[in-house]
C-alpha cells in the first residue's frame, strides 16, 4: 500500500512556506492505519524488543497499537508536569526556546530494550531527548520509528547513533 496516498498535504499550514503533512487521513483510514503499524511492526519482529516508548502526543496515537502488536508494553513520554509519580526530565530546542520531556523514574528496567516511536521525523531534537530519557533509566534504544521523515531537515544525521526507520519520506 502506498502510505503516501493516504496522507493529506497542505501547504502554508501553520504558516506560509510551510508544507504540513496531516497524519490524520492516515489514521482515519482503517487500511492506511494498520497498514502502518503492520509495517513497523515488521521492522521490529526480530529485535526482542521489551517495550514500545511514544512521546506525546502523536506517539501516542502509533505506541499503543504498535506495542500491541508486538504484545509487549506502552510507556509513555509527557510534557512536563503531566506524569503524576517521580520522572527523569529532559530538555531540548525548539525553534524559538526550549521544551521539557518527563517519563516516569521507574517505567524502565535496566537492560529492557526499547522501539521508540513517533509520527515525525523532522530536525530530531524531540526524539533525541526521548532517546535520552530511555538511557538516563537504563533502557536501551533498540530503534528509532517515524511514520514520516522530512529528509531536508536532516533530523537523522542527528541521531546517527540509532536505527532509523521510517515510512514515507518526503523532502519536505
Amino acid at each position: 500500500m502506498d502510505l503516501r496516498s493516504k496522507i493529506r498535504v497542505i501547504e502554508g499550514f501553520p504558516k506560509e512556506g510551510i508544507s504540513f503533512k496531516d497524519i490524520t487521513t492516515l489514521i482515519q483510514d482503517k487500511d492506511g492505519l494498520r497498514e502502518s503499524i503492520d509495517q513497523i511492526a515488521a521492522l521490529l519482529k526480530d529485535k526482542n524488543v521489551d517495550l514500545v516508548v511514544g512521546p506525546e502526543a502523536r506517539g501516542f496515537i502509533f505506541g499503543v497499537p504498535l506495542a500491541y502488536a508486538l504484545g509487549i508494553g506502552f510507556v509513555p513520554v509527557r510534557k512536563q508536569g503531566k506524569l503524576p509519580f517521580e520522572t527523569i526530565k529532559a530538555e531540548y530546542s525548539l525553534e524559538y526556546g526550549t521544551d521539557v520531556l518527563e517519563i516516569h523514574k521507574d517505567a524502565i528496567k535496566p537492560g529492557q530494550r526499547v522501539a521508540i516511536v513517533d509520527d515525525l521525523l523532522a530536525t530530531g531534537g524531540t526524539i533525541e531527548s526521548v532517546a535520552r530519557l530511555v538511557e538516563s533509566v537504563g533502557g536501551e534504544v533498540v530503534s528509532l520509528n517515524f511514520i514520516i521523515e522530512l529528509t531536508e531537515l536532516k533530523g537523522r544525521e542527528k541521531l546517527r547513533k540509532y536505527e532509523v526507520n521510517s515510512l514515507v519520506k518526503y523532502d519536505v
